[in-house]
């Protein structure tokens, strides 16, 4: 028998059991508070922000939303599109330079009936992918191992970007 040893993943479980449901937007919550490393914001731009998926389908999964809390892209102005989109480039930018990804699946989930957890202020998801990330423990367990904690990911993230990725 094999063990598969995560010890990581007790925070994360203790945290899940034991912290309520935040109450209002993530991505505003983001925007205005200014403990970063806690909401795992890694950049802001004039009108957008990347931050980590507290929950990720692989490591290095990153999020990028608008400042203004729109549900569709149609209410974002041209400018603020705009500013997504090179933020959408930054972070896959960074996934390159920091985690060497053999792919990426990077989607917007506008609506519940579209997927969107979050349906009330659109983002993007930049997903790396690698060969041979999906095993036996996805098909057969419902369950997805992320060899890396968040703080991990974000603290070598924060130190790309510091660094000018």
């Amino acid at each position: 028998m094999e063990r598969m040893w995560a010890p990581w993943r007790m925070a994360y479980i203790n945290n899940i059991s034991n912290t309520p449901p935040q109450e209002g937007c993530i991505f505003c919550s983001a925007w205005k508070e200014n403990d970063d490393r806690e909401r795992l914001v890694l950049t802001r731009s004039g009108h957008s922000l990347i931050m980590l998926n507290r929950y990720p389908y692989s490591g290095g999964h990153l999020m990028v939303a608008p400042s203004r809390h729109v549900s569709d892209m149609d209410d974002l102005s041209d400018t603020e599109i705009l500013d997504l989109m090179q933020c959408v480039r930054r972070a896959h930018n960074l996934l390159k330079a920091a985690c060497s990804p053999h792919g990426f699946n990077m989607g917007i989930n506008l609506g519940k009936a579209g997927g969107a957890g979050i349906e009330d202020h659109m983002h993007v998801h930049i997903v790396p992918r690698w060969n041979g990330d999906t095993n036996f423990m996805s098909v057969v367990g419902d369950v997805r191992v992320i060899p890396e904690g968040l703080q991990e990911t974000y603290d070598r993230l924060a130190e790309k970007i510091k660094a000018g990725a």
